[in-house]
């Protein structure tokens, strides 16, 4: 199946918006100013919005991973009953922890869907992701379990089957008004299309579950996971069809020490670190022997 997302990717050349220096707001004190790709490289957004600005990274073409913050704006997520903490101000600061350490090391460029308070539909999210030509897509969300203030550690969600078989039917008729999956033109039959967007999907699920163990892998000697640390849900972040994509819960607001640990300067370098060696050791794995 890899043959296929291949050759959808040839016919997308990823489309950035890209601006000045600007200083990084990390979880180590000073932030660190993040280098973004040279005017010269400036593409139009397309017509329904601006795109998020991309950090610069080294090679001719280094990986685009695009890291989404969940909630904001109006949607606050959970809330901590340890100092009232939103769920929404966690996932941000986390997201530019990953972001600030990813572009400090330099092999993998990095674009957040909101850099800010603001709200964003769910579909816009992934859409980013697609838009921006992304070869990995990560959700950053924080868990709470009123009724269990025992649950702690970090969950990695990835598409389930069924969720995949119902997203792909939806998603070939909405895009055969479009035109265009992965940046390959869809077929004028309905049914053909069906089965270039399920095998997308299913290597796309195939490389986001491969990703979800490298990520514990990399990471559980950096923070604490759960037990049971991997999970199949139909989150409508994950459902881009030709992007690998997981949902990360850095742990559970409910959980005195969880709480505690995701809102510290040490567990968001923890959590960027652990974060930042499993995307660049995925990112080699995948692309280094082709180059």
């Amino acid at each position: 199946m890899m043959w296929l997302l291949t050759l959808l990717a040839t016919m997308l050349g990823p489309a950035l918006i890209v601006g000045d220096v600007y200083p990084g707001t990390g979880g180590q004190g000073g932030g660190v100013t993040i280098a973004l790709d040279p005017p010269e490289k400036l593409a139009k957004a397309p017509a329904d919005g601006p795109l998020p600005a991309v950090t610069r990274a080294r090679g001719a073409s280094p990986p685009l991973v695009v890291i989404d913050p969940g909630h904001g704006g109006r949607d606050p997520g959970a809330t901590s009953p340890f100092g009232g903490t939103r769920e929404k101000d966690i996932t941000l600061a986390l997201a530019r922890a990953i972001r600030d350490d990813l572009a400090r090391s330099g092999r993998v460029r990095v674009a957040l869907t909101r850099d800010g308070d603001s709200y964003l539909d769910l579909h816009d999210r992934y859409a980013v992701a697609r838009r921006l030509g992304a070869d990995l897509f990560i959700s950053i969300h924080a868990d709470a379990a009123p009724s269990n203030d025992q649950a702690r550690g970090a969950t990695v969600y990835t598409l389930s089957e069924v969720a995949s078989d119902r997203e792909a039917a939806l998603l070939a008729a909405r895009e055969n008004a479009a035109g265009l999956i992965g940046g390959a033109r869809l077929s004028p039959d309905p049914n053909v299309n069906l089965i270039l967007i399920d095998l997308a999907q299913r290597e796309s699920m195939n490389v986001s579950a491969d990703f979800a163990r490298l990520l514990h892998r990399e990471a559980a000697p950096v923070f604490p996971f759960r037990p049971d640390w991997h999970r199949f849900a139909d989150f409508v972040v994950l459902k881009a069809p030709d992007i690998p994509s997981i949902l990360f819960e850095s742990g559970y607001l409910t959980n005195a020490v969880d709480s505690a640990y995701v809102q510290s300067e040490a567990g968001r370098r923890q959590i960027a670190e652990g974060m930042r060696r499993a995307i660049e050791a995925h990112f080699a794995r995948r692309f280094l022997p082709d180059a």
